[in-house]
């Protein structure tokens, strides 16, 4: 029994598609535990770019069977959009894509009310995909599921329960045009038909694969600090990155977890708003954003970048138990002569002993940073970790030491052969 999960260690945004990728080809099922689809997950076979917002990246590995696990919030025309693209570049999901039956629906009104809010005074970054609305009518147990699917009569009722809600809403508040019931049921009827064979008790499918012998490897989106609960709230997703959601976002107990590996870009970067203490307003900013193409998969949006956080990513090993952890865009460094690393954060004069995502705080604190000197060589082609300068090692000890992380991959491109394990 081999069951690992895998999270983003800082803001996201790490490259955990490329990497569930790699890792994908030694286990059976590849399951995502929570986040929709505002993640885009990016990876590039050959000369082809694949980017997935909700089917694991696992499902670009034709012996691999790829859950959607019921902590997602699914959005059915990202997911059919998504599977016709798969199988329109000969990448086939009959029998190898399952999706929980409990799983909550994202419904045109969610999508509608996100845009409406984060045009508003108080945004928080949301891509408005109806990812925040359809987790708050999941907690407000107003949610739609997918086994609610089964029955034309209890979809019905929901939805006239939910639109009696949001069309007054719509309508008084906001002044928008409301929902057609009848519209909205007859359109989850056809998704319906048209995902049928894949729906299943997930929890159960699993923890019996488990039971099997079968290896699972676990996939967040987004990083550990855009938690809910360890993140800059409210400056968030909706849901848990955290290795603590990969249980309830799948059914598989903890006790079935055998380790967690991480994902940590050579540097930092953000999208949306909160604070970055490392954060780089200015040409060499610019200048990592360039050179790392820091632009959102899902979006476009520019990232914001900076300089690799060891604080905080010392405290995402420590809430998520991060054992090992793999390192991308380590080439986009290759462009500079000095390179710095944040090592604490001071505030009031007095250095902290812990991070904290208390935000009247983490906007106030000044990194600390280490310098060291860059290795200016062009490291795309390098196959292994013998073959990286011995400043590019350097580099790589200086922040395995910092954050207490052993680095087990390391990542020198976007491609699969310019991926490689440091013990290889």
């Amino acid at each position: 029994m081999r069951v690992t999960v895998l999270v983003g260690s800082q803001w996201g945004d790490e490259g955990k598609g490329k990497i569930v990728d790699i890792l994908s080809e030694k286990y059976d099922i590849v399951a995502r535990y929570q986040g929709g689809a505002n993640a885009g997950h990016t990876v590039e076979i050959g000369n082809k770019k694949y980017i997935l917002h909700l089917i694991p990246s696992g499902i670009l590995r034709e012996n691999v069977i790829c859950v959607i696990g019921n902590g997602v919030v699914i959005d059915p025309e990202a997911l059919l959009e998504e599977i016709k693209i798969l199988e329109e570049n000969n990448i086939s999901v009959k029998g190898r894509l399952l999706i929980s039956h409990n799983a909550h629906l994202i419904m045109p009104y969610h999508k509608l009310l996100d845009s409406i809010r984060e045009s508003g005074d108080q945004k928080i970054g949301s891509t408005g995909r109806g990812i925040g609305p359809c987790y708050t009518d999941k907690y407000a147990r107003k949610g739609v599921k997918i086994v609610d699917l089964l029955s034309k009569e209890t979809l019905q009722e929901k939805i006239k329960i939910n639109l009696e809600e949001k069309n007054n809403l719509l309508k008084k508040i906001y002044d928008k045009e409301g929902f057609s019931i009848d519209e909205m049921v007859q359109q989850y009827i056809k998704f319906d038909k048209q995902i049928d064979d894949c729906i299943t008790d997930a929890a159960f499918f699993l923890n019996s694969a488990i039971d099997e012998g079968k290896s699972v490897l676990l996939e967040g989106a987004q990083g550990a600090l855009l938690d809910v609960d360890f993140g800059t709230y409210p400056y968030v997703t909706s849901s848990n990155p955290t290795s603590g959601g990969a249980s309830t976002g799948t059914g598989i107990p903890p006790t079935k977890i055998n380790s967690v590996f991480g994902i940590v870009k050579a540097y930092t970067t953000r999208v949306g708003h909160g604070p970055f203490p490392t954060e780089l307003n200015d040409e060499t900013g610019n200048k990592l954003r360039e050179e790392g193409a820091e632009y959102g998969a899902t979006t476009g949006r520019p990232r914001r970048c900076g300089w690799f956080d060891s604080f905080l990513v010392k405290y995402s090993n420590l809430i998520n138990g991060v054992e090992k952890v793999a390192i991308t865009k380590l080439d986009v460094l290759s462009a500079f002569d000095e390179i710095k690393v944040c090592i604490g954060y001071e505030l009031e004069g007095k250095r902290l002993k812990s991070f904290s995502t208390d935000l009247t705080r983490l906007y106030e604190v000044k990194p600390i940073y280490e310098t060291m000197p860059g290795w200016s060589e062009n490291i795309e082609e390098c196959k292994s970790y013998y073959d990286l300068p011995q400043k590019t090692k350097d580099y790589l000890d200086f922040l395995s030491n910092q954050t207490e992380m052993q680095i087990e991959i390391i990542s020198v491109g976007p491609k699969r052969r310019q991926t490689f394990f440091v013990n290889d």
